[in-house]
């Protein structure tokens, strides 16, 4: 019979040296780096949320959004979160404000950015039409700020208390945020390899409409801009990440980065987003870059420097938890996965939408609704009446629940339940809209003949959406 000896002497072997780098990456995970860049994005992350919520009371859209309207739409299994009643609105986006400066200045931190990340959740969750990608990136980083010592270096907390002050941070705390930002421009990169987009649409309708702009506005209206948009586009999302980490590519990234967002600011309308992804493209740099700068923290000898440290610890270097890389793991994959969910569903996801959430799809589709008509038939009698729409949404609302199946999957359920509880007795409930897809002509969104009111809400794909039949104009 053959020796088995030397099978489990390499199997042994193996096994040692899938642990062996398991502890090295638990090693590297711990490795101290400087706290400059994590405290200097702590401040600017804080400031920016504070803007954000700064505009939602100077614009007045805290009354417009929430307190004047009676419906919200909700994410499936979150019906139960319901706005304040009254005034009270005001109050939680003031904690909010307040929660926001707390974190800025590293005052009672670990309390302040926990608070935050209920506090702007609670805002997150309350209206399905309110969904921006800054907003879901904006509640993502408050859950990661959470758990990262970023109050480690210039903030009130090391002031008020010198032993938490300290030069360094554990390496997973810098990498975990630097993770989510990659995969943030990873999969806006990747969304952006699709037929549209590659043949400059929408971009050459958004250009074309920017035409009057001082300048560059001719310029705009230039068959070669939409394709240098485009492809540019693509191509910045794809690689600013690696040029950034790279010391060599690090200033042309820099250069890059700020032309492409500013330009983003300027040309398109899309809130906080671009100084938010500017604030954090600063994590990716060098982790001591606000001491070579002198930003907060004065520059650190070599004797003193983390790296240097950092490698002069050797053997017995303090190594990260299993449950900690474990989590790091898990979020990770999660974060990476989630994003391709769409194609479980069929169709095109900028027709149909399912997926489209919490996918880093950033202004990839324009979708224009031509009309849309709720009607609803007592199925006792055969009576048909439409729906008014306009009494009981706002037009940002109206806008989405053309265009969304999903709303307008929703507005049909609360309609028969509002008509129901008015004593009006069961309805049926159908949809006849008109959509066009990146200047394509017109078709049906909606099964005309389907019964919302009988279609369950669920993840499974909504056999009742129609396909996208019409080409783009020109094809």
């Amino acid at each position: 019979m053959p020796n088995p000896e030397p099978t489990t002497r390499s199997g042994a072997h193996d096994d040692s040296r899938t642990a062996s780098r398991f502890d090295r990456l638990r090693g590297a995970l711990a490795t101290p780096v400087d706290v400059a860049s994590l405290a200097v994005f702590r401040v600017l992350f804080g400031a920016v949320l504070f803007w954000e919520v700064w505009r939602f009371f100077d614009n007045g859209w805290i009354r417009t959004y929430y307190i004047a309207r009676e419906v919200h739409f909700k994410y499936l299994g979150f019906g139960w979160v319901q706005a304040w009643p009254g005034d009270w609105m005001y109050v939680h986006f003031a904690v909010v404000g307040l929660l926001a400066l707390g974190v800025a200045v590293g005052y009672r931190y670990r309390l302040c950015s926990a608070l935050l990340f209920v506090g702007f959740a609670y805002w997150f969750l309350l209206d399905k039409t309110r969904y921006l990608n800054h907003l879901y990136l904006t509640l993502i980083l408050c859950f990661l700020m959470a758990l990262v010592p970023a109050h480690r270096g210039a903030s009130l907390d090391a002031l008020r208390r010198p032993g938490l002050r300290s030069e360094t941070v554990p390496a997973w705390s810098l990498w975990l945020l630097r993770g989510q930002i990659a995969v943030v421009y990873l999969h806006a990169a990747l969304a952006k390899l699709n037929g549209d987009w590659l043949r400059g649409a929408p971009m050459g309708a958004w250009l074309r409409a920017r035409d009057e702009l001082p300048l560059i506005g001719p310029l705009l209206g230039q068959s070669i801009a939409v394709p240098v948009f485009a492809w540019g586009g693509f191509l910045f999302d794809l690689t600013v990440v690696p040029l950034l980490l790279w010391r060599r590519t690090r200033l042309l990234a820099v250069l890059l980065s700020v032309f492409f967002h500013v330009t983003n600011k300027w040309l398109f309308d899309i809130g906080i987003f671009p100084v938010l992804m500017l604030g954090a493209t600063t994590l990716l740099l060098s982790p001591d870059w606000p001491r070579r700068l002198c930003l907060l923290f004065p520059p650190l000898g070599p004797s003193r420097s983390p790296s240097h440290r950092g490698a002069a610890a050797g053997v017995g270097a303090p190594r990260v938890g299993r449950w900690l890389t474990g989590f790091l793991a898990l979020w990770f994959v999660v974060q990476l996965a989630v994003p391709l969910r769409h194609w479980l569903y069929p169709g095109n996801v900028n027709w149909t939408e399912e997926g489209h959430c919490f996918s880093w799809r950033m202004k990839l589709r324009d979708k224009d609704t031509v009309s849309t008509r709720f009607l609803a038939t007592d199925p006792a009698t055969g009576r048909e009446w439409v729906v008014d729409q306009g009494s009981t949404l706002s037009t940002r609302q109206r806008e989405k629940v053309g265009q969304w199946p999903d709303l307008a999957h929703q507005f049909a359920l609360i309609t028969a339940q509002r008509m129901l509880e008015e004593g009006l007795g069961e309805v049926e409930i159908r949809v006849e809209a008109l959509v066009s897809l990146n200047g394509r002509e017109p078709q049906l969104l909606i099964d005309p003949e389907v019964d919302l009111v009988a279609q369950p809400r669920s993840l499974a794909p909504a056999e009742w959406i129609m396909p996208l039949d019409r080409p783009l104009p020109g094809e």
